[in-house]
């Protein structure tokens, strides 16, 4: 029987509405250190991934330094092509190199060489076709910090110097056609999802953008209150756990993180941002994958 002309212009238009797109789930290389950049690529494509995370910490590339840096001067340009060319050859697309060096750190020398260093990364991604870069903002201790009777990351002077430090950033970041996403953490400068908005705010740049890791935040925000806050400048989601009122992050699905709340959160606020698990190794990816993927 054939419909009436208005339903079936009405079903003939639903047949063309793209259907939702399904969220990429990657994978951070940092828990795998015991293999080399071609076994981890082997092992990473059977598993069905097809995006990664890229730490300098596997067996042939040994560099990772958390809130610092190393001397990458022999990553030679045929060595970052080569390196990159491992994960492309296995299907594998490097959708970021994670830096982490020291953004806060007082000394102005200090400050510089880790400038430096990020800048040299950026080269190193310039050489493997990627031009995405995490970091967090640092840490900075020292027994005068430790009297004091606000924590060093929210005096006032620190707010002003770290605009200054990530506008230069930004500049560095135009320079190389790259964009830095910086991941907040509730123990650090950028300590709320609103700091961290304010922050980008500030900066106004289209090279700086944000990796939003939920568990970093769960003892300060809410998942809504995270993305509705970051919602414009989120290109990456970290997925780990992390329990309440504990400090060390676990694998995915072992903590108190509401992962239906963030799938359905990351759906509508940020849809082309990847999954990218970490805090997980070869004993328990396979787990906190096959939840992952079991929600989404």
């Amino acid at each position: 029987m054939a419909l009436p002309l208005s339903v079936a212009r009405t079903t003939s238009a639903m047949t063309n509405i793209p259907s939702p797109k399904k969220p990429i789930i990657g994978m951070s290389t940092l828990g795998f250190g015991e293999y080399s950049n071609q076994q981890l690529a082997g092992k990473l494509a059977e598993a069905g991934i097809s995006v990664v995370q890229l730490f300098l910490s596997q067996t042939d590339s040994r560099y990772w330094e958390y809130n610092g840096r190393s001397d990458v001067s022999d990553m030679t340009a045929q060595r970052c092509k080569d390196i990159a060319g491992v994960y492309r050859s296995a299907g594998i697309s490097i959708h970021s190199i994670g830096v982490y060096t020291n953004l806060i750190h007082p000394d102005d020398n200090e400050l510089k060489a880790n400038l430096e260093y990020f800048e040299a990364m950026m080269k190193i991604g310039d050489n493997m076709a990627v031009r995405k870069f995490v970091t967090e903002a640092g840490h900075y201790h020292s027994d005068k910090v430790a009297a004091s009777a606000v924590p060093y990351h929210f005096q006032e002077e620190v707010w002003h110097r770290m605009v200054k430090t990530g506008k230069e950033l930004a500049k560095l970041a135009q320079g190389h056609k790259a964009t830095v996403l910086l991941e907040p953490f509730y123990r650090g400068f950028l300590a709320s999802a609103k700091r961290t908005r304010i922050f980008l705010e500030e900066l106004d740049s289209p090279n700086i953008k944000a990796l939003l890791d939920p568990a970093n935040l769960l003892e300060i925000n809410d998942i809504e209150e995270m993305f509705s806050q970051l919602g414009p400048w989120i290109d990456c989601l970290h997925a780990k756990d992390r329990k309440l009122h504990v400090d060390r992050g676990v694998p995915a699905g072992q903590g108190d993180l509401d992962y239906k709340k963030f799938i359905a959160a990351a759906a509508k606020f940020a849809p082309d941002a990847p999954f990218i698990l970490e805090y997980v190794g070869t004993k328990d990816y396979q787990q906190a994958l096959a939840m992952l993927r079991s929600l989404i």
